[in-house]
């Protein structure tokens, strides 16, 4: 090996605008498609949903208060509390006092639960309580059941689990009560030492169980008789409110009620405002009396009055304290299942309140943890004050009433929460209170603002917000005709769905997808909230009938249809994905779409510059395929159309995502044509015989079996094969014009459809398929593989006698009624597996048969069905993608988590930091290397720095701009060495064809996080990250594509070969890929699309190639010897500008030189040992340098000007 030092091209270099360009430059492979791992959101729903809700449809108010006579347990004191119902039943007769109370009472119920039916029971007999539950019990069924009892005037509870009724002293045993009463039912107890019912209650409960069990035992030893078993029940489920514990007397406090805890259950507000005026704190307000507080104007139900604020403040506190202080399941049963229970917890966290400030404990079943000591209630409290301050002006001058700024300070502090806030601290507490701000449409702006920056935060918020009790909510406001309302209901709507898909039926039953109809068809919302509907809709429409129904009368094929040529790249998308799930197994959906011409209009995005739209596309085509129901002509014809049209655009897509939706797509062709592919796959087992006799006899070697009347057998991808003794070491694409051929089966247009017949449409995806079986891309073969050998088991496992399957085969010939000059591509997959002819043995055999009886013989009739195998059923996926589960992922995450740049735009991140460090370093090593690169003219390169032995000879050597990496290509493998340490850092397999090797390796993204690629000989590229193995972790393969395949090959060459040849560009993050070809191809990283195909216009194989890096020029040398310079800014086939032909051998490099002093200038050399520097600008080169002849590699540095050559 040898370096020599040319002339200076230029002596200075703009290293200020190179370090500048890192932070500019654009960076490769880096979007979510290729980080991501392809796969659905894993949300673990909670159970915000409950199971069965409850009503309380039948209430029990049993009031044993024997007004006029004090129970002999309890002393009073004088004076003491006498108020019932706020009724003194002193003042008015006994009777008529306890008829009033029980009327109160049921109003005060009713307030709660005015549905429910309401049945007193005064002062009555253990009979008649018994009578009234059983009676309430069989009314309402498996519904909930109301037990109040006031045992005021009657003795306390007893230690044996009995209270009393009113006649005679008679005690009731709960476990009768229990029995009568049924469940599911709730129990309040108003009465002193109430806790030892509780108690009482739970030891019966037991029993009852017990019981149950015994009669189960003996109900199954005695099943002869028939004895019919009794219902389980299910008693320790009810629940029960007491007003204190089993030791504890209820207050006497004469300015408060005798039944406070029942005032508590049942009127709120006006025992809360008359405990706070009795504190001494309340004395920070002047002139209020408690006479004053029955005179606060308002309605309960007002929210605009008062009173009704007031109400509205107490429900949210009270919802509030309840979410952070229970667990989930049990604030799920108590506050969401039924009104009337909410309402009761709510006010019994109240009434602990209260009462524990008079030495009384409230007990409950379930138990609560304490709650009287909240942060909450100190915000209920200051409300309280301000709304009393303002009390006398109203009451006196009839001043305006101030609203509480309650609401909105809550807010604040929700806000707060959601700036500093993060899935690892607790969950914001005012969350219960944004869901009642919602009913306010002073503050429902902010509140919905805010409750989308919430969900936004991930799955889990959206749970909690589920499991506060958001969905009745944001569900009712999409009746508001408010646009300005828009934008945030429908970000809300898709988070939700994005984690709970079963809300589809609550919104179609509700009419709420006319909501999201009426936004994604108003053109005048910005792309972004018309993408969120179209989410939205795709959610409802999935795999859900009647949503399909409901959206498709409400037009949503063409409301999609006409917006598929939006900006918007992500409304795009969803848009085919939202078509794709209307139409999924609905055939009307699916005709509505035929009759738009859907499919044509889809067409239009398999070209789509974003490949997530592209695969989008590809699937809603797919679905439309498998969505007819009853098969006809007309249908076959389409999706024949539709089938052709994927195979021919998308099959060789750059994307890896692209071509998985493809197989996905194509198998519906498969699984619906599936006799046809078969009796194609039992042609080809036949004919891949008769071809290995033929090609093994004396006659005709491996390589000659020329003949006018044979077909010629190529591979799918119609260019490379490693095992060639002749020519690039591929098999040669020759156009053999057969007269015995049928009709092409290359690249045909959709317009020469008609012209094929039906084996030829099959026979085309079929060889399609075969092609992807061995795509680079190992899921997209693994998934190719599972749909082709559906068909290859079928055919193995056929035990038909071969004389049948011969008779079936010839039977189902198609041959054409006159001889055929046009071209015939036939497949021959390569691979592990022995040579297979992808073709019909008709195919094969018509080639065999003379012209004249082609011309006089009748054709015989085609039986490869054209109908569906099965017409109704619904077909079983044979492979099936993440592509759509990931897409609805990405509505589950953050929003600023979608877009990578935000996190690098952020100074303080360490992904930033990161970048900052590589960027320095850099620019240190430019500088370093600058000076160095001056010395070098002088200079002899005498030192080695590194040694190292491999297994194989090496093919390609490159070194990486900035880390000391050796990247070695060894056969189909590659090695990457630390020169530096000589450490080897990795060595691993290109998962290529065996037969293949490796011709190329680039570093992508060099100047960041880098890539690697190598290209192989069989055309086909692949992207690997964590090339180095670092922190032992294995290279990971990021794409892979084909990047040179069905291109016809360079036909004058000699014995060696120059497999792909490959130029990366990372300004314009173009791929340049050539070899045994005739064209450069221009692979664009950005989009994943084919940019161009540059003709050559050499008869050999181009044998290296550079670009200018700025998108501009390109020189390609040849094995001719000849050099040509291209403009890619010209049409293809204009853009050859230059040709020179002063090398006579191998052109072994070029290398496109940039100087400040000259113009730019082009320097190549030979095999033969000619170094030639060129003026772009001229037809000759302006300088020579003959070196040693016989040469067989050649570089020269891209910033120095050095070259090195090896011998």
């Amino acid at each position: 090996m040898s370096v020599i030092a040319s002339k200076p091209c230029h002596e200075k270099e703009n290293l200020k605008s190179t370090e500048e360009d890192d932070w500019k430059m654009q960076l490769a492979f880096c979007k979510p498609r290729h980080t991501a791992t392809i796969e659905g959101v894993n949300c673990i729903t909670q159970t915000w949903r409950m199971k069965e809700r409850m009503k309380t449809v039948s209430v029990a108010l049993v009031l044993c208060l024997n007004v006029g006579v004090d129970p002999p347990d309890i002393v009073k004191t004088q004076p003491c509390a006498r108020l019932e119902c706020w009724i003194d039943p002193l003042s008015v007769s006994p009777q008529k006092a306890l008829e009033t109370i029980g009327s109160n009472l049921q109003k005060q119920y009713e307030r709660w639960q005015p549905r429910a039916r309401y049945k007193q029971s005064l002062d009555p007999t253990v009979e008649e309580v018994k009578k009234l539950c059983t009676s309430l019990r069989r009314n309402a069924k498996e519904e909930r059941v109301l037990f109040h009892y006031n045992g005021h005037g009657v003795p306390k509870p007893t230690s044996n689990g009995e209270i009393w009724t009113y006649t005679q002293y008679i005690p009731l045993s709960v476990y009768d009560l229990q029995t009568w009463m049924g469940a599911p039912s709730i129990y309040v107890y108003d009465c002193s030492n109430a806790g030892i019912i509780v108690e009482s209650f739970q030891q019966f409960a037991e029993q009852h169980e017990k019981e149950y069990e015994m009669e189960k035992q003996a109900v199954q030893q005695n099943r002869a008789t028939g004895v019919a078993g009794a219902i389980a029940p299910s008693y320790k489920n009810c629940i029960q409110l007491a007003a204190c514990a089993a030791n504890q007397i209820l207050p006497m406090n004469p300015d408060l009620p005798a039944d406070i805890f029942t005032s508590c259950l049942t009127t709120p507000i006006k025992i809360a405002l008359r405990w706070f005026v009795m504190q001494n704190t309340s004395k920070l307000v002047p002139k209020i009396s408690l006479d004053l507080i029955d005179k606060i104007p308002g309605q309960l139900t007002d929210r605009r009055t008062m009173l009704g604020e007031l109400n509205w403040i107490f429900t949210a506190i009270t919802d509030t304290i309840a979410w952070n202080t229970l667990p989930r399941d049990l604030f799920q049963r108590l506050f969401r299942q039924d009104l009337l229970v909410a309402s009761l917890f709510r006010n019994f966290l109240l009434a602990e309140r209260i009462l524990r400030s008079y030495d009384c404990t409230p007990v409950s079943c379930p138990k609560l943890p304490p709650t009287y000591q909240h942060p909450m209630w100190q915000a209920w409290d200051l409300a309280l004050d301000l709304c009393l301050a303002q009390l006398p002006s109203i009451l006196e001058n009839e001043d305006q009433f101030m609203h509480s700024p309650f609401f909105e300070e809550q807010l604040t502090a929700f806000q707060v929460w959601l700036t500093l806030g993060s899935k690892n601290r607790n969950p914001p507490e005012q969350l219960p209170i944004v869901l009642q701000v919602l009913l306010s449409q002073v503050h429902r702006l902010r509140a919905l603002e805010l409750l989308g920056r919430f969900l936004d935060l991930g799955p889990w918020a959206v749970n909690l917000a589920l499991s506060v009790g958001i969905f009745p909510y944001v569900l009712k406001l999409l009746q508001s005709n408010a646009r300005e309302l828009r934008p945030l209901l429908v970000f809300i709507w898709a988070k939700i769905l994005a984690v709970d898909s079963t809300c589809q039926a609550d919104l179609v039953r509700d009419g709420g997808h006319k909501y999201f109809l009426s936004v994604l068809q108003d053109t005048s919302i910005p792309s972004e909230h018309r993408t969120l509907a179209a989410f939205v809709l795709a959610s409802i429409v999935n795999d859900y009938r009647p949503g399909q129904v409901a959206a498709n009368h409400g037009s949503l094929v063409s409301i999609c249809l006409e917006q598929l040529g939006d900006s918007n790249a992500l409304l795009r998308q969803w848009l085919c994905l939202c078509l794709a799930r209307l139409w999924h197994n609905y055939d009307k959906a699916r005709w509505c779409g035929v009759r738009d011409i859907a499919h044509e209009k889809l067409f239009t995005l398999l070209q789509d510059p974003v490949p997530e739209v592209r695969a989008a596309s590809v699937y809603a085509l797919g679905t439309f395929i498998n969505s007819v129901t009853t098969r006809s002509e007309h249908a076959n014809n389409i999706d024949q159309i539709i089938a052709m049209t994927l195979i021919n655009t998308v099959s060789h897509d750059m994307c890896p995502l692209v071509r998985k939706e493809l197989v996905v797509a194509l198998q519906w062709m498969v699984l619906h044509f599936e006799n046809s592919f078969v009796t194609l796959a039992l042609a080809e087992e036949n004919s891949r015989k008769d071809l290995v006799v033929e090609t093994l006899s004396p006659f005709s070697g491996m390589r000659r079996i020329s003949s006018r009347d044979r077909l010629k057998m190529l591979s799918p991808n119609n260019t490379y094969s490693a095992d060639s003794t002749e020519g690039f070491g591929q098999d040669r694409i020759k156009r053999v014009s057969s007269s015995s051929s049928i009709s092409s089966l290359g690249h045909s247009s959709l317009g020469n459809l008609p012209s094929l017949s039906y084996g030829s449409v099959y026979m085309k995806l079929w060889h399609g398929l075969c092609s992807l079986d061995s795509d680079p891309h190992p899921a997209v073969a693994t998934m190719s593989q599972k749909v082709t050998n559906h068909i290859r088991n079928q055919v193995k496992e056929s035990s038909a006698p071969k004389e049948v399957i011969e008779t079936k085969i010839s039977s189902s010939l198609s041959l054409p009624p006159s001889p055929s000059n046009r071209t015939t591509y036939l497949s021959n997959t390569k691979g592990e597996s022995p040579p297979t002819v992808n073709s019909g043995t008709d195919l094969l055999r018509s080639s065999r048969i003379p012209l004249h009886s082609n011309r006089s013989r009748k054709p015989i009739p085609n039986t490869i069905s054209e109908e569906a195998d099965e017409v109704a059923g619904i077909k079983t996926p044979l492979t099936t993608s993440q592509f759509v589960e990931w897409s609805c992922a990405q509505f589950a995450q953050p929003v600023s988590l979608e877009i990578e740049t935000e996190s690098m735009n952020d100074m303080e991140s360490r992904a930033h930091y990161e970048r900052e460090w590589r960027y320095l370093r850099n620019k240190k090593q430019r500088r370093e290397a600058r000076e160095e690169q001056l010395r070098s003219v002088q200079s002899r390169v005498e030192s080695q720095i590194f040694h190292t032995r491999c297994s194989h000879s090496p093919e390609v050597l490159t070194f990486h701009p900035f880390e000391p990496h050796l990247a070695v290509a060894l056969k189909d493998y590659f090695g990457i060495w630390d020169y530096q340490t000589g450490a080897k850092l990795t060595y691993c397999a290109s998962h290529g064809n065996k037969m293949s090797r490796i011709t190329a390796l680039e570093f992508i993204n060099a100047h960041d996080v880098t890539l690697l690629m190598a290209g192989s000989d069989d055309g086909s590229v692949r992207v690997w990250k964590n090339y180095s193995s670092m922190l032992n972790r294995d290279p990971v393969l990021l794409t892979a594509w084909q990047a040179i395949v069905d291109i016809q090959p360079a036909t004058k060459t000699t014995t060696a070969t120059a497999g792909l040849v490959t130029k990366w560009e990372q300004k314009s993050l173009t791929l340049a890929v050539t070899g045994d070809v005739r064209i450069v191809r221009l692979w664009d990283a950005e989009t994943e699309l084919k940019k161009q195909d540059i003709p050559t216009g050499a008869d050999c194989c181009v044998t290296c190639i550079d670009v200018d890096g700025v998108g501009a020029m390109m020189a390609v040398g040849c094995g001719d010897g000849s050099v040509r310079l291209f403009d890619r800014r010209l049409p293809p086939l204009e853009s050859r500008v230059m040709i020179w032909r002063e090398h006579t051998a191998w052109v072994l490099g070029t290398s496109l030189r940039k100087c400040e002093r000259y113009a730019p200038q082009l320097f190549t050399g030979s095999s033969s040992g000619d170094i030639r520097i060129f003026d772009l600008r001229k037809n000759s080169s302006v300088s020579t340098v003959q070196i040693t002849q016989g040469i067989t590699a050649l570089a020269a540095h891209e910033m120095a000007d050095i070259f090195a050559w090896y011998v």
